[in-house]
């Protein structure tokens, strides 16, 4: 990058937050003075304003999506060894939180222009052992829910969803977390919901595992000091819970802004070397845009080359989960689509702070690469 030219970060939090600054001093304020910072009055409310944004009657908060997942599996009580069915396009920690629960994943390939799991593949892959199949809303767009729906009905099967890239997502009207018998979401600072930390929550209608989560988080205790099953401390903190319900006001107005950035890329980029990411439900709602994904054969030197212009990327994930080392028993899969997708794939810069000026920059440089 030469002296004086512009440098677009991938994703510029700081901006993104600055924007809230006055609410959140106040937010924090408000649990300092308070004096009770686990468990409290933020987490309360948060837990009843998130409940209600999803349109289920439970959210309980946890420290991270990848335990938001876990104990939804904990607290379901599979067998030892049951599969649950899971799309083998998806980051590791929807992975992770099966095999954490002594559970065997059942990696199912995506449908290449959504990225997320292919519903026309999932019942060759059900045996008399499968459990659940766990979707997931990768890049911030909703999974084909419909005849996954239909699937897990017929076969008698549990829905998990791993919603930590798709806060506000509609499918048919109804939002994530609220498409299946339970959700977990992830609130790491770069998502489209974002605390200043970790955080996570389990969205569900289900009010007999709802009360066992609320337990399972809390050291298996609803009482202090009486412990009911063997838990873990998985607690969303009192400061992260009331920065959250100050930028939950402002979610669906951040989404549509990701959106509009989302649809000037769509509308502009005409490069023949780049596949450009696909609404598949056909209601621009069902996709909040966390990430902007592209696919090119040319990654390596396309990444290099924008970052020349001062155009920082990510790749998101350059390794699919069954060729790492820590799952070497998948390792003999052949996947063909998740490979091709995770060689391909580069993220480009989107959030709801990215000026008119960067997109065209970024759209023009895109254009030019030859």
């Amino acid at each position: 990058m030469t002296q004086g030219q512009r440098n677009i970060p991938f994703l510029n939090l700081l901006q993104i937050n600055e924007r809230f600054r006055e609410e959140i001093n106040e937010a924090i304020s408000r649990v300092l003075d308070s004096g009770w910072y686990i468990l409290g009055k933020e987490v309360e409310s948060f837990e009843k304003e998130f409940a209600n944004y999803c349109g289920v009657k439970h959210c309980i908060t946890v420290g991270n999506g990848l335990d938001a997942l876990s104990l939804i599996l904990k607290a379901m009580e599979f067998e030892e060894g049951s599969e649950i069915i899971v799309p083998a396009n998806t980051y590791i920690a929807t992975i992770l939180a099966i095999s954490a629960n002594r559970l065997r994943p059942v990696l199912v390939e995506p449908d290449l222009d959504s990225y997320n799991i292919d519903p026309s593949l999932i019942e060759s892959h059900i045996t008399e052992k499968t459990k659940a199949i766990m979707v997931v809303h990768l890049y911030g767009q909703t999974a084909n829910m419909k005849p996954i729906q239909e699937i897990a009905n017929k076969h008698g099967l549990k829905i998990i969803e791993d919603a930590a890239q798709a806060h506000g997502a509609l499918y048919n009207g109804k939002r994530v977390g609220n498409l299946g018998d339970a959700a977990g979401f992830s609130f790491f600072p770069g998502k489209n919901l974002g605390a200043l930390g970790d955080g996570g929550a389990i969205t569900t209608n289900d009010d007999e595992l709802a009360h066992k989560l609320r337990a399972y988080r809390n050291y298996g205790s609803h009482i202090k000091y009486v412990n009911d099953v063997k838990g873990v401390n998985s607690r969303l903190d009192e400061i992260q819970a009331a920065i959250l319900r100050v930028k939950l006001k402002y979610l669906d107005e951040d989404n549509q802004k990701r959106r509009n950035v989302a649809n000037y890329y769509i509308e502009n980029i005409k490069n023949p070397l780049l596949s450009l990411p696909k609404i598949k439900n056909g209601d621009p709602l069902s996709h909040v845009w966390h990430l902007f994904v592209i696919r090119t054969e040319e990654r390596e030197r396309l990444q290099k080359y924008l970052l020349e212009k001062g155009i920082n990327t990510l790749i998101h994930y350059p390794i699919p989960p069954h060729n790492q080392k820590a799952y070497m028993e998948l390792q003999n899969l052949s996947l063909e689509i998740t490979e091709k997708i995770h060689r391909e794939v580069i993220s480009i810069p989107i959030s709801p702070i990215l000026t008119m000026e960067d997109r065209k920059y970024i759209v023009e440089q895109l254009n030019e690469f030859a």
